[in-house]
């Protein structure tokens, strides 16, 4: 079977998929990556308010138009409310979720100096790295992978937090200087895990990639999407979830904070792999009853500035 996969322009996503294009190959099929070109592609200032969704859209409406046979997305692109006529058909082996530091000189978190600029385009990341280090200075930066770190080496901050997913699939380890515990900077929802979306109705094309489904790596990305749901995933609020199965035991770690970091709320599930939604749930009801209402009404109001 031949099948057309298509995907952002990035060197990141195009290793992506032509990792998921090998996997058919090898599976028997015929594959092809087509590029697309994404609103979030054309961005140059902070992601705004309400963009999730900006780096899939047009792949999207490709994928619906029958112009592509499968999108190819970075999991944590994917809105949680999909759109009519589209279904996510199979999640690949999940990379490493965390964070990363990449400092100049190879520094550790803890020894950066102070009023040191650590640089991230995430308000995720950036409401965590103020909630650890009150005294360094957080500065606003986009771009690929290589943007950022060209941006780095040319001094125009002192740090970069990335995810250690892109690094470790560009070969790049041997720029992290530091990987943050989940404890300390929780990842954002899917974090490390790609995507394989297809036509709802497209039963061909879904049973050609299902070989390619982790189990896995399914039920730890849908607790923390069920999560993320269940506390209103288009919000403008910093939302964290990371999740992981020990011992055959499901277990996920959640935060809601204020993009300042003067304001968070912590909670953890557990329970069957196989109830990944529902251990998902509690963990959102759980932060909703320690206040992250509040958290995620008051920056509804106005104050926030982006997930």
């Amino acid at each position: 079977m031949k099948l057309l996969l298509g995907s952002r322009g990035s060197r990141l996503a195009l290793w992506q998929a032509q990792w998921v294009k090998q996997r058919l190959e090898g599976l028997g099929h015929e594959a092809e990556v087509k590029v697309i070109k994404t609103t979030g592609d054309k961005l140059t200032a902070p992601l705004p308010a309400g963009s999730k969704g900006m780096f899939i859209k047009e792949i999207e409406e490709a994928l619906a138009a029958g112009t592509v046979d499968i999108a190819v997305h970075s999991l944590k692109d994917l809105p949680v409310e999909q759109i009519p006529g589209l279904r996510l058909a199979a999640i690949p082996p999940r990379e490493d979720a965390r964070d990363v530091l990449v400092a100049r000189q190879a520094l550790r978190f803890a020894a950066l100096p102070a009023v040191c600029r650590i640089a991230t385009g995430s308000l995720r990341r950036a409401s965590q790295v103020r909630i650890l280090r009150s005294d360094v200075e957080v500065v606003s930066m986009r771009g690929n992978v290589d943007t950022r770190l060209a941006k780095l080496d040319r001094g125009e901050c002192d740090a970069l937090m990335m995810a250690a997913a892109g690094l470790h699939r560009l070969g790049l380890m041997a720029r992290i200087s530091e990987y943050f515990d989940p404890e300390q900077i929780c990842p954002a929802v899917g974090q490390g895990a790609l995507g394989l979306e297809v036509r709802a109705d497209d039963e061909r094309v879904a049973e050609a990639i299902h070989p390619l489904d982790d189990p896995p790596s399914r039920q730890t990305v849908t607790a923390e999407r069920a999560a993320l749901k269940h506390l209103g995933g288009g919000c403008q609020t910093p939302i964290a979830a990371n999740a992981r199965i020990d011992g055959g035991r499901l277990e996920i770690l959640g935060l809601v904070s204020s993009p300042d970091g003067s304001r968070a709320v912590r909670a953890r599930a557990a329970g069957a792999p196989e109830e990944a939604e529902i251990i998902g749930a509690q963990l959102a009801a759980d932060l909703l009853k320690q206040g992250a209402a509040t958290i995620l009404n008051w920056d509804a109001a106005g104050n926030g500035q982006g997930n």
